[in-house]
């Protein structure tokens, strides 16, 4: 084998070790919402790249392919699709916390002088 040549990976071997090792670098960084963020973005990316590029190459050419094609996309949960967190999600998690915070504040007894 050159070392040009990549080996052929079992798909269901290799799709787990990418969720396996992804899942672990992020519980390493569980703390971290920049790290997450982080990963995330790459999640994404790869995503996008896969689809543009190799994805649309791939599509099919014949009714036979295309009907293949739909009926997985049908019965095996629909499109992929990464979500994204709106910022108004974020910010409403920091007024509950905030709010939290406050009421915790004012339930406190205030030293008398």
């Amino acid at each position: 084998m050159s070392s040009q040549e990549i080996p052929k990976i079992n798909l269901e071997e290799g799709l787990q070790s990418i969720r396996h090792i992804t899942w672990a670098i992020a519980q390493e960084h569980q703390s971290d919402s920049l790290s997450l963020l982080a990963i995330l973005r790459l999640l994404e990316q790869v995503h996008q790249e896969i689809r543009d590029g190799l994805f649309q190459q791939s599509l099919p050419d014949n009714r036979q392919s295309l009907y293949k094609l739909l009926r997985d996309i049908e019965t095996k949960g629909g499109w992929p699709y990464i979500y994204r967190m709106r910022l108004q999600s974020i910010m409403e998690k920091m007024d509950l916390e905030e709010a939290t915070k406050m009421d915790l504040d004012s339930s406190k007894p205030t030293p008398s002088k």
